[in-house]
């Protein structure tokens, strides 16, 4: 009786197990769209190498300079001391301290001096011997731990511009190995010329400590590349014409700029300082003679004002050439149809020849203007068959002498249009060649 009871039991506890199966598959089937489970207050190990131990500030000074001090003034060991330091300690949250200690030896309190109860290392800049090869090899440390924690290249920035502001703070021997590592890295691109704008803190200008820095800074970045790579890396941000601001505002101006650089020995530097000068007066001269031209100013007017800011600004007469040139050429709409550009190009630069030929008094800048001629035709096509015509009227009206004519025929100055130019010119030139021999058998008769 009771196996039978069993038996029935369990009958009817596996017709519901099939039952309640059955129920889910269809279910299931209905709702194809039934959310997946999901597993809730899951949580992910951080890898062993992703984690940085974490310390206060002055922990973090202790563990750097422990580990300094143990690799002492093998400064290749130093480098990998701080590439491997990177894994475990956070050089993002301590940046300033890091460069701190790399430079000054500790962390620095405001003003430039170091912080109240801190040990120092003497495995830092500022400790370095005085050279330019030592520098290098600190700049070295510098390079390598930026190209491997790149997240650092902004806080070094923001740390030398710290610095410079601070340098009342250190003595005479840190403030050049400052200016010394300043140069050595602005060379080799770790850092940019935006820095320098430290050094126009109106404290460090009146009190002289800009000028005399700049011109350690500056002695440094030269030896390091030259001349021609320290004005890109000024023009690259404008700090090219902000140079003048190393000085008090009694004081600014390029004539005190070049003697104070010349006398410090850059006069490389004061030479690129006196050429933005005159690239600035440039600009501001052609910008009158246009006014000047638009406003129908008289020529003898414009002729005496440009004669004057040319002696005035030191510009040459090849450099004068160019730039009334441009404001000729630039003074009017011309005509797009060929057959009337002709005649008024003839016209136009008839009009302008008196100040053309104030300005082509020698061989030099009478071939400059021929060679702009050209370039002015070959660039602009409409114009590239009134390249003889322009070149006769400015023969007939002395502005090219036919030395200059026949200096440009004879020798390649030019490449652009030249065979063109040299065809349309073969009839002229062959006529100031017999009328030279004409002239020269005369001489010898008489």
């Amino acid at each position: 009786m009771v196996r039978d009871k069993r038996i029935k039991c369990f009958s009817m506890d596996g017709v519901n197990l099939l039952l309640e199966q059955h129920t889910s598959r269809v279910s299931f089937m209905n709702n194809p769209k039934q959310q997946k489970p999901t597993l809730t207050g899951q949580r992910f190990k951080t890898r062993k190498r992703d984690e940085k131990e974490k310390f206060e500030p002055t922990q973090f000074q202790d563990s750097i300079i422990q580990g300094l001090n143990e690799n002492g003034s093998d400064l290749e060991a130093v480098a990998k001391f701080l590439d491997a330091s990177g894994a475990k300690l956070d050089y993002r949250r301590y940046a300033e301290t890091l460069f701190d200690i790399l430079v000054a030896g500790g962390m620095l309190a405001p003003g430039g001096t170091l912080a109240d109860n801190v040990i120092r290392t003497d495995v830092c800049v500022f400790a370095a011997q005085e050279n330019l090869e030592t520098i290098r090899a600190y700049a070295q440390v510098f390079n390598k731990l930026i190209r491997r924690y790149k997240y650092l290249e902004r806080g070094f920035e923001d740390e030398i511009k710290k610095l410079l502001l601070f340098l009342k703070g250190f003595s005479e021997s840190e403030r050049t190995k400052l200016a010394m590592l300043t140069g050595i890295l602005l060379g080799n691109g770790t850092l940019s010329s935006t820095i320098l704008s430290s050094l126009f803190n109106e404290n460090l200008v009146k009190e002289g400590v800009s000028a005399a820095f700049a011109v350690k800074l500056f002695k440094s970045w030269i030896t390091e590349k030259d001349i021609n790579a320290v004005a890109g890396g000024l023009r690259k941000v404008n700090m090219d014409n902000r140079l003048l601001e190393l000085f008090p505002a009694n004081k600014q101006s390029y004539d005190h700029f070049v003697k104070y650089f010349t006398e410090a020995g850059l006069k490389e530097l004061a030479d690129f300082v006196r050429n933005q000068q005159s690239l600035g007066a440039r600009k501001e001269l052609q910008k009158e003679l246009q006014d000047q031209m638009a406003r129908g100013d008289p020529l003898k007017e414009i002729i005496t004002y440009a004669k004057e800011e040319m002696k005035k600004n030191i510009i040459s007469e090849q450099t004068m050439i160019t730039i009334v040139w441009n404001c000729i050429m630039g003074a009017v709409e011309w005509n797009k149809k060929e057959e009337l550009l002709t005649e008024q190009a003839i016209k136009h630069l008839k009009q302008y020849s008196p100040l053309l030929a104030a300005f082509t008094t020698q061989g030099q800048s009478e071939l400059t203007l021929l060679l702009k001629l050209q370039e002015y035709c070959y660039d602009n096509i409409q114009f590239m068959k009134t390249f003889q015509k322009i070149v006769v009227l400015f023969y007939k009206v002395d502005v090219l002498s036919e030395e200059a004519i026949l200096k440009w025929y004879r020798e390649p100055n030019m490449a652009k249009g030249r065979s063109i130019f040299l065809e349309q010119m073969k009839k002229f030139v062959e006529w100031l060649k017999n009328a030279e021999e004409e002239s020269e058998s005369e001489s010898e008769e008489d």
